[in-house]
């Protein structure tokens, strides 16, 4: 059975470059002391991944391209699939402290995915033990996937199913559903006739598709012209430059306990209001200490995920791109943090249906119908460094993720992270996938853009604590802190329940460790 690749799904290859590689990322760090004899060799993690990659049909698929994208892509089977070929590991070099550990991460994602074989791989790190809030012995897992396979929502479904409720190896995903069967690679007779016949079927359904949604579509024109346009009130700011191919990363976490009471304080405000109310506190402070805060605030593109609650697990499963988005501006203009929380609740609750997501909607409708190869020379064109729209400053991205542990190999879960891909003339991007009762504000950047990423990340504490110092102590947990402490060494393996799990470690600050420090030795491979 052909399967195609939507015109979703399609326009994250048609958009890659050198600079702009349109993968995506999970950053996990794991505490082995929970696993059978309390480590964790390599070739276990191998022969855990081996035994999921029934779980998701990403696994084993890779991408058949047409000539000059005439069509978009097939999914086939990759005749020569070989797990191991998609693993690899290291080490950190010395000091192996916070700061090493971003410089890797980030290097691993700035380095473009094999595009011949299935659109995944997984990088595992170890030598973590000088992480400040990390236990000792634990391992990093940096998972690739290409966003032509996956978006958020799908993607966290998919790891989920590679991942286990406990040290003993029960599924989180008890029966996933079965992945069909591609066949194979379609003939070049039969994907040309394909091509030939959807070019001709193109202008047809595109014209009765826009017929269709024409109220919408002059609904959505009237209020753009009546707020000035799609770049009205955008500043121009550092972030809206050509984005280079040297990215960086950073990150940190605070308790949803935390976010959960600030949210209160704001009737209907919710967790992604206190997201996005966290980062444009950020930028406030960091655009200020630089001297470059505009008057007017600046906006991100948060994405939407068009799967809705009811759809079950089923829809979360497949892979591919569902997502619609909408522009918010962060109120980084408001100097009052609960002010700014107010503002973007007003903002959001008309927006996320009514407003700013609509013409996304209908932009990504009415792509189905657009012919591959007209598609991918205007997808080139308009995210070029020449031609770049600037209809926001950043990317802002809210993926809920599980909240109870997670296990790979024995091995618990205590930190996760998500990096996703930037764009020219949107050089920012804040990934906050939330685990176990925390949630990460992962920061994405060039080199050239925010070389001081570290004090950025200080920035997003600091805003945080802002929203923190406007709840009453009386309401505040005993440890309601966005910085953690460190971790003391691992003991024996722990009695694992589902009730009783040791609270996953926060975050790590970069701040440097002595040398005297003893580390533990790793387990021969």
């Amino acid at each position: 059975m052909l399967k195609q690749l939507s015109a979703q799904d399609a326009q994250f290859l048609y958009t890659q470059t050198a600079n702009n590689l349109t993968h995506i990322m999970g950053v996990y760090i794991y505490d082995p002391s929970t696993a059978p004899g309390g480590f964790v060799r390599f070739k276990d993690i191998i022969r855990h991944v081996e035994s999921r990659v029934h779980t998701s049909p990403l696994f084993k698929r890779r991408l058949h391209r047409l000539p000059f994208d005439m069509d978009h892509p097939y999914w086939v089977e990759d005749e020569h699939f070989d797990v191991e070929a998609h693993m690899s590991h290291a080490r950190l070099p010395e000091p192996g402290d916070w700061r090493q550990f971003c410089i890797a991460v980030a290097r691993y994602f700035s380095k473009p995915m094999d595009m011949n074989r299935p659109l995944w791989d997984i990088y595992i790190i170890e030598g973590l033990d000088r992480i400040p809030g990390i236990p000792k012995g634990s391992f990093a897992m940096l998972h690739r996937v290409h966003h032509a396979a996956v978006d958020g929502a799908s993607g966290a479904h998919a790891f989920i199913a590679m991942s286990d409720i406990d040290a003993n190896g029960t599924p989180a995903i008890a029966e996933p559903p079965p992945v069909e069967d591609l066949g194979d690679p379609p003939s070049s007779a039969e994907t040309l006739s394909r091509a030939w016949s959807a070019s001709l079927q193109s202008p047809v359904k595109f014209m009765n598709a826009l017929m269709k949604m024409s109220p919408a579509i002059i609904s959505s024109a009237r209020k753009a012209m009546a707020e000035g346009g799609m770049t009205a009130g955008v500043p121009e700011t550092r972030f809206n430059v050509p984005v280079g191919p040297h990215k960086m990363f950073d990150g940190t976490s605070v308790a949803l306990s935390d976010v959960a009471l600030v949210r209160k304080k704001v009737p209907g405000a919710t967790v992604n209001d206190v997201v996005l109310t966290t980062v444009g506190g950020a930028l406030r402070k960091y655009l200020a200490k630089h001297k470059e805060l505009p008057k007017d605030s600046l906006v991100a593109v948060a994405p939407i995920n068009l799967r809705g609650k009811d759809k079950g697990a089923g829809k979360a499963s497949t892979p591919g791109n569902q997502v619609s988005a909408m522009s918010v501006p962060v109120r980084s203009d408001i100097v009052d943090p609960l002010t700014r929380l107010a503002a973007i609740r007003d903002y959001t609750v008309e927006a996320k249906e009514a407003k700013a997501g609509v013409s996304a909607r209908i932009m990504t409708d009415l792509s189905q119908h657009i012919p591959g190869a007209t598609m991918a020379a205007v997808a080139r064109l308009v995210t070029s460094e020449r031609f770049a729209v600037r209809g926001t400053n950043l990317f802002i991205s809210n993926v809920p993720g599980a909240q109870v542990p997670l296990y790979l190999a024995g091995a618990q879960l205590v930190m996760q992270h998500g990096m996703a891909p930037l764009a020219n003339n949107m050089g920012l991007f804040v990934a906050t996938p939330s685990y176990n009762g925390r949630i990460a504000f992962s920061i994405i950047c060039e080199r050239a853009i925010m070389p001081d990423i570290a004090f950025f990340r200080e920035c997003i504490e600091e805003s945080f604590a802002d929203l923190m110092a406007a709840v009453p102590k009386g309401e505040k947990p005993k440890a309601a802190t966005a910085t953690p402490k460190p971790a003391a060494k691992a003991t024996s393996k722990p009695k694992v329940t589902a009730k009783a799990v040791p609270k996953p470690a926060a975050t790590p600050r970069a701040k440097p460790v002595a040398k005297g420090n003893a580390t533990r030795k790793t387990p021969k491979k």
